[in-house]
Order: C-alpha cells, then sequence, then structure tokens
C-alpha cells in the first residue's frame, strides 16, 4: 500500500480511527465526528475514510462490500480495489480497538493536523517577509506574521462541536437565566438611554453601529463619552481607534470630564496653582489608570494593520470565556476614511474605499463576536437632509450596519422651538434593525459642554412638543431647570 508520509503525522492512530469506524460504525463516527479525510497524513486511509463514512451516513452496516460499494460511487474503486488494499481494509476489522478510545485517537490526528497548518502558515510567512523591500512600515510588516498566525489560532477559540439538538430543550435554563438577569439592554449601553432604546438596546455584538457627522460638530468628543461611560461605568474593556487627536487630547477631555475642571486649564498646567483643582485633576487620573480605557493612534495606518491591532487587543486585553466566546467588550472607530490597504488602489472612488472597509469591519466584528461604534463624516447634504444618502458609499454602509444615526447641529428654528435647555445638537436614528428608531421627524436632544468634554442627553423633540402643549392647555408641568432631566457621561 503506498503511502504519502509527511511529518507530524502518526499511522497508527490513523488505523486505529478507521478500524473503529468499521467496527463500531455510527456509535465511533459521533465520537469523532470533528476530524476529516483532509486530517489524514495516508493518502489511502483518507480514501478509506470517506468510503466507510459513505456506508455510514446511508445508513450502511459497515462491510467490505459496502466499502467496495461506495468506492465504486466515489470513483476510487481503482485505488482501493486491489489485493493490497482489501488485506488492509480486512485487517481493519481485526484490530483491537475499544470504541471508548477512538476519541483520543482522533484527537491526536487533530491535533498534528493543526501543527501542519501551523507549520505552513509559516512557511507562508516565511516568503511573505522575502518579499520585503525595507521600504514598508514597520507595523505592516509584522502584520504580515501576525495576521495568519492569529487567524489560524484564533480558530481554535473559535470553534466548537457544533450538534443539532430539539430547540426546546433547555428552554427552561434559558428562561431562569433570564428572570435572574433582567436587564434594560440586550447589548452594551452607550450612556445615552434614549439613543439606545432606539437603536434596540445598546451595541451588540456582531454589530456595527454607524453614526454620521460633519467636522467639528462633536463626533469625537460623542465617541470618548461612549468608550469613557462603557469603560467607567460599566467595567467593560473599550479600545478607542482615533485617526486625528493625539493622546494628549484625548488625556485632556477625560480628565476634565472626569474632574469638572475645564480643559483650556487641565492642557496648559494652570490647575496646579489651585490645590482643589489639582486634587481634584490627580482623583480623575487615578480613576482613568484603573478602567479598562484603551487608545490607539491609527492615523496614517493601513486598514490591514488597524485590523492587526483590533485583534491583537482582543487576544491581550479581552480574552475568551470556558466556551471561547470573547468577552464584552466595545470598539469605538474614530473614523472610517480614506486610507491605504492591499485591496484599495488609487483608482478606486471614496465610496469603494468605504465599502471596502465596512465590508472588513463588519466581517471582524462577526468572527471575533464583539461590538463595534463607528463613525464616518457626513457629507454637505448632511446639514440639511437626514437620510441614509448622505455618507459617501451610503449603500455598502447602510447595507452592513446595524444602525445608522446622525449627529449634527440644530436648525435655528429648532433651536427656537426646543429652548436653549435642550441643547444645540441632536442625534437622529435613521435605521435600526433592532430596534424602533424614532418617529418621523423626531430626534433626541444633545448638549454638549465642550469646555468640560461632556455631552448631555436632553429630552426628545417630540417629548418638548407635548411639554409644550401641556402648558398651553393649563396643566401643571414641572419646569425643567438647566441641566436637570439630562443625563451626564
Amino acid at each position: 500500500m503506498p503511502k504519502t508520509i509527511t511529518k507530524l503525522a502518526d499511522l497508527a492512530s490513523e488505523r486505529a480511527v478507521l478500524a473503529a469506524l468499521c467496527q463500531y460504525g455510527l456509535d465511533a463516527y459521533l465520537e469523532i465526528d470533528f476530524i476529516s479525510s483532509d486530517d489524514f497524513t495516508d493518502s489511502m486511509n483518507a480514501l478509506i475514510f470517506e468510503c466507510v463514512f459513505k456506508s455510514i451516513s446511508e445508513n450502511t452496516q459497515v462491510e467490505l462490500s459496502s466499502i467496495l460499494s461506495a468506492a465504486n460511487d466515489l470513483g476510487v474503486e481503482e485505488q482501493v480495489n486491489n489485493k493490497e488494499e482489501i488485506g488492509f481494509i480486512r485487517s481493519l476489522f481485526n484490530f483491537p480497538i475499544h470504541k471508548s478510545n477512538v476519541g483520543s485517537y482522533a484527537a491526536k490526528i487533530a491535533k498534528l493536523k493543526l501543527s501542519r497548518d501551523l507549520l505552513q502558515t509559516l512557511k507562508a510567512c516565511e516568503k511573505e517577509l522575502g518579499s520585503i523591500s525595507g521600504e514598508e512600515d514597520v507595523m505592516d510588516i509584522v502584520a504580515k506574521i501576525e495576521e495568519p498566525l492569529l487567524e489560524a489560532t484564533g480558530d481554535i477559540y473559535q470553534s466548537s462541536s457544533k450538534k443539532t439538538e430539539i430547540l426546546g430543550e433547555g428552554l427552561d435554563d434559558y428562561l431562569d437565566f433570564l428572570a435572574n438577569n433582567v436587564s434594560d439592554f440586550i447589548g452594551i449601553p452607550s450612556g445615552f438611554p434614549a439613543y439606545d432604546t432606539a437603536i434596540g438596546g445598546g451595541f451588540r455584538r456582531k454589530c456595527v453601529d454607524l453614526i454620521a457627522a460633519r467636522p467639528k460638530v462633536g463626533k469625537s468628543m460623542f465617541g470618548d463619552a461612549v468608550a469613557l461611560h462603557v469603560a467607567s461605568k460599566e467595567n467593560i474593556p473599550v479600545l478607542v481607534l482615533d485617526t486625528e487627536m493625539s493622546k494628549e487630547d484625548h488625556y485632556n477631555r477625560i480628565l476634565a470630564n472626569l474632574s469638572g475642571i475645564e480643559i483650556n486649564r487641565i492642557a496648559s498646567g494652570r490647575f496646579t496653582e489651585n490645590e482643589i483643582e489639582k486634587e481634584k485633576v490627580q482623583t480623575a487620573a487615578q480613576k482613568l489608570k484603573e478602567i479598562p480605557y484603551h487608545y490607539i493612534s491609527i492615523a496614517g495606518e493601513s486598514f490591514e494593520n488597524i485590523l492587526s491591532q483590533m485583534r491583537k487587543w482582543i487576544y491581550q486585553h479581552v480574552g475568551f470565556d470556558e466556551n471561547g466566546r470573547t468577552n464584552d467588550c466595545l470598539i469605538v472607530y474614530d473614523y472610517l476614511k480614506l486610507m491605504g490597504s492591499e485591496g484599495i488602489n488609487a483608482a478606486m472612488q471614496e465610496y469603494q474605499v468605504l465599502g471596502f472597509q465596512i465590508t472588513k469591519l463588519h466581517n471582524f466584528m462577526v468572527k471575533y463576536d464583539v461590538a463595534c461604534c463607528a463613525f464616518v463624516q457626513l457629507n454637505r447634504d448632511g446639514i440639511t437632509k437626514e437620510s441614509t444618502d448622505v455618507v459617501s458609499g451610503s449603500d455598502r454602509l447602510i447595507w452592513l450596519c446595524t444602525s445608522f444615526s446622525i449627529f449634527k447641529l440644530k436648525s435655528d428654528e429648532e433651536k427656537a422651538e426646543d429652548g436653549t435647555q435642550n441643547g444645540d445638537r441632536k442625534i437622529v436614528p435613521v435605521v435600526a434593525r433592532h430596534g424602533e428608531g424614532l418617529d418621523d421627524g423626531d430626534y433626541i436632544s444633545m448638549t454638549m459642554h465642550g469646555r468640560f468634554g461632556r455631552i448631555e442627553q436632553g429630552l426628545t423633540r417630540n417629548e418638548i412638543h407635548e411639554n409644550n402643549a401641556n402648558r398651553q392647555q393649563g396643566f401643571e408641568t414641572q419646569e425643567i431647570d438647566e441641566g436637570e432631566d439630562l443625563i451626564s457621561v
């Protein structure tokens, strides 16, 4: 019998698995259903495995005749139906193997297959590194090795033996879990309850929630507010990917938010002149050190390197539970824009680049089972329009995002109608696949306190109009003082 022997092989284990399948049929296969013919290093062993599996899948008794019949159906009769191979197959029915041991032999085969795959990956990495010219960015060079290795090993965490089950089984346990874990949110709360409700319960796993805004409106401060709430109030790891601001800018903004001291006094160092302010900033600094708020500047980075950084963060700072599921976390991406990538060329239009990025980003979130809040820039139409066509590449973006919201300044008319106590900004959930969104024309009022790095949620437009109507009809309503009923992050 010809052999195709490679490194990292165990022909004895392969023979033991085949023998168990021949002798115990389906009972044995149910113990080793995590391997396939591709896991065998001997080409003939792989063919025999396929023939035996075909017999089992057709509910046929595993015998020499059924194996040869399956070989004929598979078109491999010439390779299997000869004196040497028939003798080998006959020996399998007499090979000493107990059904309880077949799982350990199969596990060994699977681990050797993984080792061979990793070795092949390393060889591919060696080839990639051999093409380095020296002009590349250091992190892009590292990504050529890091990404394929993490992809290969990540499958270990993500894979599991999945079997069909009656859906109703375990339902009582699920209902008990829900009863003991009552929550207002299905996903991760943003710190803005009205927004969370509109999009369907916060940021969900496997989802990308998009927020679009014009420059200088406060989208970065909004992202920081979300990240700070999730890290400090929910104690959930957050990764902020920033394309524009420096680490020091984030320091100033977050310290101002936590301390109540103006950003300019912190950035200039003048807070040190006042002992009370100094103590407040130091307390805020200690708080920032203790929360799982992570930051990476991605300005000028390729999209492949950004994905690599996200992947590394998950492995190093988030981790997985006992079932291989990624622990709770949130990625805040500020923001999607034109950048280099191996899949992007100079001839591509902006909408094509953004479509490429959202596809890659969405696939990453699905694969690693994490949540993402990402920002994009509105085009000029977004100043007046509140629809899905106010962003380049909108079709692709809307198709792959879970929710799409617009964060913008109110019009002069809206500010006059709402009153100054309800802020000069608004967020409008335009698309909400998991939530009810808002009524047409409705929005959530937002107040930005830029000096203190804070954004607060106010009333919705419908709530404001309802309050005004009640007042006009003579009903008593509680006057809302500035800052009252606002939810601070």
